[in-house]
């Protein structure tokens, strides 16, 4: 039996990522969202191993109340249970921060033996909340996992690498982070719809996790500081070649490579 925790994060549709021009932050009120894909990827891997050995899936989410259709989402695809963590205090955490109060939240709801988390947000790609989870709770680490199985008590991944894959072992309790992997998420079925559509999601505060340091929560605990963002200007730059053969093209282009002094 495994208990199991799943974060995941409700990220904004990337062809519609706004930024604030005065705290530099995302803004999401009233943005279309989607579970970020990579979280998505390893909630699949969590119920598979639920589904293998017993025991349950929990998913958590930090984030604005509309998050919680993320974790409807979640629910409507085998999770068991789902907790949002929304406080005012949490606005603006960098993923140091972030990361900090996911480990508070998870020594309040846990103990867990596995914790899975998306390789990295679409809406960052900083790929740092997993690795930092496990530090801040002192677990085994695991990353970039396409597959996961148990294997005589311990975790077993297939690990993406640039050569191939690596095969890693680990004792529970373990943090694990997961790239796409070769199976796509389940649909949910219709039960399942049913069910996530009538759960109630319970929220978190500060008032819930006691033991929590203010101080390294929000923009007061993030390390991190945006200086200023922009939006990259695409130029078009080149030449139209016009010839009456295809000789002569290659001939006019050679031409200009070497006045450009690429050739």
């Amino acid at each position: 039996m495994l208990n199991i925790l799943v974060c995941v994060k409700q990220v904004p549709d990337t062809t519609n990522i706004k930024i604030d021009p005065v705290t530099n932050t995302l803004i999401r009120t009233g943005v279309p969202s989607i579970v970020n894909p990579f979280d998505a990827y390893a909630l699949e891997l969590a119920v598979e191993l639920k589904e293998k050995h017993g025991g349950s899936v929990t998913v958590v989410s930090m984030g604005p109340p509309q998050a919680k259709e993320a974790l409807k989402e979640c629910l409507s695809k085998g999770a068991d249970r789902a907790y949002l963590m929304t406080d005012r205090a949490v606005g603006g955490s960098d993923t140091l921060a972030t990361s900090y109060i996911l480990s508070c939240v998870a020594r309040k709801l846990g103990p867990f033996d596995v914790i899975f988390c998306g390789k990295q947000a679409i809406d960052g790609d900083t790929g740092q909340v997993g690795p930092e989870i496990a530090q801040h709770l002192d677990r085994a680490l695991l990353t970039y996992a396409s597959d996961a199985v148990m294997e005589d008590g311990k975790l077993k991944v297939k690990r993406e690498s640039d050569e191939g894959y690596d095969y890693l072992t680990a004792d529970l309790p373990a943090v694990i982070t997961v790239v796409k992997t070769a199976f796509d998420p389940r649909y949910p079925s219709l039960k399942g719809k049913m069910m996530a559509n009538k759960a109630v999601i319970p929220t978190l505060t500060f008032q819930d996790l006691p033991n929590i340091d203010p101080a390294k929560c929000g923009l007061k605990g993030s390390p991190t500081k945006v200086r200023g963002t922009f939006t990259p200007t695409h130029e078009k730059n080149g030449q139209k070649i016009e010839a009456e053969s295809g000789e002569e093209a290659g001939r006019t282009l050679v031409s200009l490579l070497q006045k450009a002094k690429l050739i």
